[in-house]
C-alpha cells in the first residue's frame, strides 16, 4: 500500500450535515487526505472528545443554536464542564459539526479561515 503524501486531516461528523459536508469539500478541492468518521456509524471515543475539550473547552464543542440543545431545554440550565462533555457524548446532536484535527490543531464548526492557516504554514 503505497503511503500518502500531503496534509491529513481527521474530520469528525454526519454525512446529512451541511457544515460537514462543507467541510469535507474545503480539504478535498485542496488534495487534502481526510479520515472521516461519521458520528451515525461510530461516536466519538471519549478520548478524542477530551482532546477537543482540552484545547477549545467544553462549551466550544456544544452547539447552542441547534435544535436539540433547545429541545432538550439547555438554554435554561448552566452547565459545568464535565455535564457538558457527559451530555456531547450521550447525545451527538449536540455537538458543533464538523469537528476538526490536524495533528495538535482542533476546530468545531466551521473554520475556513483557520483551515487555511493550517494548510499554509508548518504542521503543528
Amino acid at each position: 500500500m503505497p503511503a500518502q503524501t500531503g496534509p491529513t486531516v481527521q474530520l469528525f461528523g454526519l454525512v446529512d450535515s451541511r457544515p460537514t459536508q462543507a467541510a469535507l469539500r474545503f480539504f478535498k478541492e485542496r488534495r487534502v487526505n481526510v479520515t472521516f468518521v461519521d458520528l451515525r456509524r461510530k461516536a466519538v471515543a471519549p478520548g478524542e472528545l477530551r482532546r477537543f475539550v482540552e484545547r477549545l473547552g467544553a462549551t466550544a464543542l456544544l452547539d447552542t443554536d441547534g435544535r436539540q440543545y433547545k429541545d432538550m431545554g439547555l438554554v435554561y440550565m448552566r452547565l459545568g464542564d464535565e455535564e457538558i462533555v457527559a451530555r456531547l457524548l450521550a447525545n451527538n446532536g449536540l455537538l458543533r459539526l464538523p469537528l476538526v484535527r490536524f495533528g495538535n490543531a482542533f476546530t468545531a464548526g466551521p473554520a475556513d479561515v483557520t483551515w487555511k492557516d493550517w494548510l499554509a504554514g508548518p504542521k503543528g
